[in-house]
């Protein structure tokens, strides 16, 4: 049996985790990180799936990270390595079913204009949208993401904002806080097509239009990313994955793959460290843990009062996703030229298509016509792929984890569920949306790789059956409720057991390439 000692073990080397190893080793803590797999990064992999294309096979985007404190503090760090960010100037846009289109730039007054040119009477809202974010709640909302809900810091930043606004301001904010992005937009929108463009980013926070608390993230996750962009790793995010394990073991932590936990050694009620076959890894002051409560609860920490048991029993899981890359040898011919300088934009009808489609998926059925986000890395970053080539980076965030069938009753579903042939027949479907929209897209493929909700489980463990955000993302699974309300001694990231801590998208801040709980829990350990 080998032993070897940290003061630190991390468990999962996804985003979170390398953030918190890298602060603490600056701060001459010694952390050690495992991962199950054969390479470091979670769900930031960089593949050559076709010569000369670089795909990222899960998570592509970085707004979050650039906004969020982890870059703040690193941001010196990583450039010394040569990680660098690009930006194009694009943002967002909508394809519509007729053909029209819209493409937004990272400049909210033009984007206004823009989108009062597309949609008549709905640009204010947009100009409204960012005051409510960006100004008039900014301290608020950006406070409550950005620090623990379990610290004196938040409860004093409600006293503050309750003394500063009067509480009649504040539960106004809470009853909009609480609303369903339908609900808002019926109130609010004028155009069908402002729908359509602003609807499928609540999907991107693992919610549907009609859950409550979904018009709240929507709007805050459309208005940073026409105020933030689209920024992408230059040459892949596999490029800032080596970046982190560089400075951190230039720093005196170390990473270890292709080691799979099993279990938490714990003595006198406290971790020592955790087993790993017949291995142990011995630490001294914590251990930390970017798993799903299911396997924090289920296997790693065997014995747990029953409450915490019980609420990790009943954590629950959103819809699955599934991804297509597709790589081609020309430029896709979008009718709207512009449309090839837009980092990520959606295939959507309109609000009640984008609400259908997710119900489907929840129904555990293939919707009859998914929400597309077509994501376009190579016109922020050129040396994604060969000269003259482009890659369509196809996420479909309305599919069923438990597959029961499908909603257009074409497709033949088994008890076998996410077969092989089943994902290429989807896959077909998800493509057809695109063709008339891109003519030239059958005879410029140079090849294309389906990832289903299964295959994405199978590539990180972490989203389970297919759900890119590690659990469901309603309300009561999020802010102090994430993973799960107080159970016995849990409360945030602390977890059961005084210096084992929880990370990850299963924790707040949520899910996201953003770094925020692996700076909070490196601040926690002394």
């Amino acid at each position: 049996m080998a032993v070897q000692k940290s003061e630190v073990i991390i468990v999962g080397s996804g985003l979170n985790s390398l953030v918190c190893a890298l602060l603490l080793a600056k701060r001459g803590v010694k952390p050690l990180v495992l991962e199950r797999n054969a390479q470091f990064g979670g769900c930031i992999r960089t593949t050559e799936l076709f010569p000369g294309y670089h795909h990222e096979l899960m998570a592509s985007w970085y707004p979050l990270f650039l906004g969020g404190a982890a870059y703040q503090r690193l941001q010196p760090d990583l450039a010394s390595v040569g990680v660098e960010f690009l930006n194009n100037g694009y943002t967002t846009g909508v394809v519509l079913p007729s053909g029209q289109s819209l493409a937004l730039k990272q400049d909210v007054p033009d984007a206004i204009q823009r989108l009062e040119q597309f949609a008549p009477g709905d640009g204010a809202v947009l100009g409204e949208m960012a005051t409510e974010i960006f100004e008039k709640n900014a301290e608020l909302l950006f406070g409550l993401l950005g620090g623990s809900p379990y610290q004196w810091s938040t409860i004093k930043l409600l006293y503050q904002q309750w003394r500063k606004r009067g509480l009649d301001d504040l539960l106004a904010f809470t009853a909009g806080a609480l609303s369903s992005f339908r609900s808002w937009s019926q109130q609010s929108l004028q155009c069908p097509q402002t729908a359509a463009l602003m609807a499928p980013w609540v999907l991107h926070s693992g919610l549907g239009p009609q859950d409550a608390g979904s018009a709240l993230i929507g709007k805050l996750t459309f208005a940073a990313v026409v105020a933030g962009g689209m920024p992408v790793v230059k040459g892949g995010g596999q490029n800032l994955v080596d970046g982190f394990v560089q400075l951190i073991r230039q720093h005196g932590g170390e990473l270890l793959t292709e080691v799979n936990v099993d279990q938490v050694l714990m003595e006198n009620g406290r971790a020592i460290g955790v087993q790993s076959g017949q291995n142990q890894y011995l630490a001294s002051k914590a251990v930390v843990c970017n798993v799903t409560p299911t396997q924090l609860y289920g296997g790693l920490l065997k014995e747990v009062a029953p409450p915490v048991q019980q609420a990790a029993n009943r954590y629950r899981y959103g819809r699955g996703a599934m991804q297509i890359h597709i790589a081609l040898k020309e430029k896709p011919q979008w009718a709207n030229a512009e449309m090839l300088q837009v980092p990520l934009l959606h295939l959507a009808a309109d609000l009640d298509q984008v609400s259908m489609s997710v119900m489907e998926a929840e129904c555990g059925l293939i919707p009859r016509v998914s929400t597309v986000a077509v994501g376009q890395p190579v016109a922020v970053d050129a040396s994604r792929a060969p000269d003259g080539g482009w890659i369509l980076w196809l996420q479909i965030q309305d599919m069923p984890r438990e597959l029961k069938g499908d909603a257009a009753q074409s497709i033949q579903v088994t008890a076998e569920g996410w077969t092989d042939a089943v994902k290429e027949q989807v896959a077909d479907r998800i493509v057809s949306q695109l063709v008339p929209h891109i003519p030239n897209l059958e005879q410029a493929m140079v090849g294309r790789h389906v990832l289903s909700p299964q295959d994405l489980y199978r590539l990180n463990v972490n989203l389970v059956d297919g759900d890119i955000y590690s659990g469901a993302c309603s309300l009561d699974q999020f802010f102090w409720f994430r993973p799960f309300a107080k159970k016995g001694t849990t409360k945030g990231h602390q977890t059961a057991v005084k210096n084992v801590f929880h990370i990850g998208a299963a924790t707040h801040p949520g899910p996201g390439l953003g770094g925020g709980s692996g700076v909070l829990v490196a601040d926690l350990i002394k």
